[in-house]
């Protein structure tokens, strides 16, 4: 699926947008596109202002076009898009999904999220895991990253492998 998906793509957004081919991320509630757009130039003003002007401009002139991709790939892929940009670096993305999960805690896991709170870290315990998730993907995305090219060789076997 995510090949397709990722082939999709690659053939439906327009060649125009991105300076590159856009990145699609893919997993079991969403597929996320984001596509690099070319650095404005340095008139030596504010270059964050600068950035955060072009990808303005970029979300509000292919609104409608985005808009018409999404419900396709959504209707095809059964998936909603979200779409982003990255800009000299720096990752901008426009609406996106929070997708809500379910765990079971014991209690030394709870109060771990609970200091979190008590600190003023976070304002629940939905946004403190949240946050312990978001550190292990900063420190550790390394590893994670070396998870998800396993897992898709994985995938990739199973897919040239006999059919059933």
């Amino acid at each position: 699926m995510s090949a397709e998906c990722i082939g999709w793509f690659a053939g439906r957004v327009p060649d125009e947008w991105f300076t590159a081919p856009a990145t699609v991320h893919v997993d079991r509630e969403e597929i996320v596109v984001i596509g690099t757009l070319a650095a404005p130039a340095d008139g030596g003003g504010d270059a964050e202002a600068a950035r955060l002007a072009r990808v303005t401009r970029f979300r509000e002139e292919t609104r409608e076009a985005r808009v018409r991709i999404a419900e396709e790939a959504e209707h095809r892929f059964g998936r909603k898009v979200s779409w982003g940009v990255e800009i000299e670096g720096q990752r901008y993305l426009f609406t996106h999904a929070a997708v809500p999960v379910m765990t079971r805690l014991r209690f030394g896991e709870r109060a771990v999220l609970d200091t979190l709170i008590d600190a003023g870290v976070a304002r629940s315990r939905s946004e403190a895991l949240a946050w312990c998730v978001r550190l292990v993907e900063r420190h550790q995305g390394e590893w994670i990253g070396q998870l998800r090219d396993a897992l898709q060789h994985v995938a990739d076997a199973r897919a040239a492998g006999p059919e059933l």
